[in-house]
């Protein structure tokens, strides 16, 4: 009887000690368990590209000309996406016979004011026709200006949205862009960390698709933790020259504490 009594109590302090080992093997936010935090080791990592966009139309008309395509890199200020523009134009050099005409007609007017043959009254109303004609001239510059979109930054075309000769409408998203050049490590650390996790901070991230571990520093931290996961947003940046990373990769951040006094 007391040996049964005895089985009895070991099996139960057994699965009293499996339920204790998993409650001291709970992972806290960020994937690590508590001797993980502790020792701030591991934590996901993705590359991002620090400037990147969705070029879109800004007016209605044919594409004449996409001047770039997918993984064709570009410089800034180059000429991205060409649209027929032939009324606008049009309605540009309407506007600067209109702004010529009116310039003229306001300096015959001070003319004849000066001959006293014209009074006042005519006068500013001819030199209020050449605001006004000024006026439309910058807005059709401002049209016509829109007849092409420039690069905003060098980078590289990741996606192409329409096609040459496709009649597109305001606001039609048409080419996604980013600099690659400028990337950014982006990972998703444990709150408990802010307590040593500061800018300038450096640590190490192995991305998986190359194999490599790279030298990476922390930027800055999200201005914001969340509640629910007890999480922060950290950002750093590759510290070394590292031509073959491209955004997307995604790795592994190690980042140790700094050591106590």
């Amino acid at each position: 009887m007391k040996r049964r009594f005895s089985s009895r109590g070991a099996l139960a302090l057994l699965l009293l000690g499996v339920t204790a080992a998993g409650i001291r093997a709970q992972t806290l936010p960020g994937g690590l368990d508590s001797a993980g935090a502790d020792s701030g080791q591991e934590i996901r990592a993705q590359l991002t590209p620090r400037h990147y966009t969705t070029l879109s139309s800004e007016m209605a008309a044919r594409i004449d000309r996409m001047a770039t395509r997918v993984g064709e890199r570009f410089r800034k200020g180059d000429v991205l996406v060409a649209f027929d523009c032939a009324v606008q134009k049009a309605q540009l050099a309407h506007a600067q016979a209109v702004l010529t005409q009116a310039e003229k007609t306001f300096v015959i007017n001070q003319r004849l004011m000066q001959l006293k043959s014209t009074g006042q009254l005519e006068l500013d109303i001819a030199a209020a026709e050449v605001e006004k004609a000024k006026a439309d001239r910058l807005a059709a510059e401002a049209a016509v200006a829109k007849c092409t979109i420039i690069a905003p930054f060098d980078g590289i075309a990741v996606d192409q949205k329409a096609r040459e000769f496709q009649y597109t409408n305001a606001g039609q998203p048409l080419l996604d862009i980013l600099d690659d050049h400028g990337l950014e490590v982006e990972l998703i650390a444990p709150s408990r960390w802010l307590a040593w996790l500061k800018p300038g901070m450096a640590f190490k991230v192995e991305i998986h698709e190359t194999e490599k571990s790279y030298a990476a520093q922390v930027v800055r931290l999200s201005g914001r933790v969340d509640p629910v996961s007890q999480t922060i947003k950290v950002i750093g940046e590759i510290t070394q020259t590292a031509p073959e990373l491209m955004a997307g990769m995604s790795g592994r951040a190690v980042i140790k504490p700094p050591s106590g006094p």
